[in-house]
């Protein structure tokens, strides 16, 4: 069984023991439902934000390669944003150390609003991950908005017998420590998703970390790997390719966009795990200027053909105010930092 979170979620996550039911509202929120209800729960926006704002182009940092799924959440928001804010929004791609290049160069701007970056679930991995880092991931950013939850999807070479999540916990257990899987990167959602569900279901199996699913995916097809979770958008055309099948989605009900991939819950096995993507800007960023960013995201989300767009690659848009994107990463963090001491995972810097 899946334990409950203790998360102010606006999207599910993997359940925690410690935590509390969520109210109706962050249930609605969870499942983007309704758009109007959640942003009427927003802060009131001030009819002007700091003097003359935006006059300049907006800087969006991206802490990986063009063409993933960061990048992907960065422009589905960012492109529209600039439209909203009359003002262009450059996309600088600063890769490496897990995104921690591209945050603490955001980090370290000035706080006046033309400097933002979207991050993705790693960045709550970092602190416990690393010894020492150059900032505080929750302290030195201001949480501006929740762009969007995607479940993941695990997915097995075409040569592995099990086909849904009960036959592999009984497939694997029976054969402790004889097969791989793989995750685009240590402490990714992806790698931390298969810690959880080892630990949850008493499994040994061997991680091949990689830099990037591209790769990941590639030995997955060739056998190299036996396992993978990953987004939708990565995985389901190489299933569609034959090349790889599709055990399960850890989400709590099939995606509208993916209505033919059942759940680990329909094969008897609740789960669930989950990357995001955030925006985030410099902590002290004037408080006007978030909620007016924070506000026009949440539009931008609501907005049918963007919600059609992120649906269609297994991603549920986000919303809530800045603190409730404040709340979630925090929790994040923490529970972060459960998956990785229990699994004893360690980066050297």
């Amino acid at each position: 069984m899946s334990e409950k979170s203790p998360i102010p979620a606006l999207a599910p996550r993997p359940h925690d023991a410690a935590g509390a039911p969520r109210s109706a509202r962050r249930r609605d929120l969870a499942l983007g439902l309704p758009a109007a209800a959640a942003l009427a729960a927003l802060p009131a926006v001030p009819a002007r934000a700091q003097a003359g704002w935006p006059n300049k182009p907006i800087r969006m940092l991206v802490g990986y390669t063009p063409g993933g799924f960061t990048d992907t959440m960065a422009r589905a928001v960012g492109e529209p944003l600039a439209r909203a804010l009359g003002q262009p929004v450059l996309f600088d791609y600063k890769p490496g150390a897990n995104s921690m290049i591209a945050v603490e160069m955001m980090a370290r701007s000035a706080p006046d609003g033309y400097t933002l970056t979207t991050v993705i679930a790693a960045h709550s991995a970092n602190p416990s991950l690393y010894a020492k880092m150059a900032f505080d991931a929750v302290n030195d950013v201001a949480p501006v908005a929740l762009s969007g939850v995607a479940p993941l999807i695990l997915a097995a070479n075409t040569a592995f017998p099990p086909n849904n999540a009960a036959e592999l916990i009984a497939y694997v257990k029976a054969r402790p420590g004889q097969f791989n899987f793989g995750s685009s990167g240590i402490g990714a959602a992806a790698h931390l998703a298969m810690e959880q569900f080892m630990a949850t279901h008493g499994l040994k199996m061997q991680l091949v970390p990689y830099k990037g699913t591209q790769p990941a995916l590639t030995d997955l097809i060739g056998g190299q790997i036996q396992l993978l979770f990953d987004v939708p958008l990565a995985m389901v055309p190489q299933a569609k390719a034959g090349k790889i099948k599709l055990l399960g989605m850890t989400s709590e009900k099939r995606l509208p966009g993916y209505p033919d991939i059942p759940t680990f819950a329909e094969s008897g096995v609740p789960f669930i795990a989950n990357t995001w993507a955030m925006i985030l800007a410099p902590a002290k960023t004037p408080r006007e200027i978030v909620n007016r960013i924070n506000a026009e995201v949440n539009r931008i989300l609501a907005t049918p053909a963007v919600r059609e767009k992120l649906e269609a690659t297994g991603v549920v848009p986000g919303s809530g105010s800045p603190e409730d994107t404040a709340a979630f990463l925090a929790a994040e963090v923490a529970r972060n930092a459960r998956v990785i001491k229990a699994a004893g995972i360690k980066l050297e810097n």
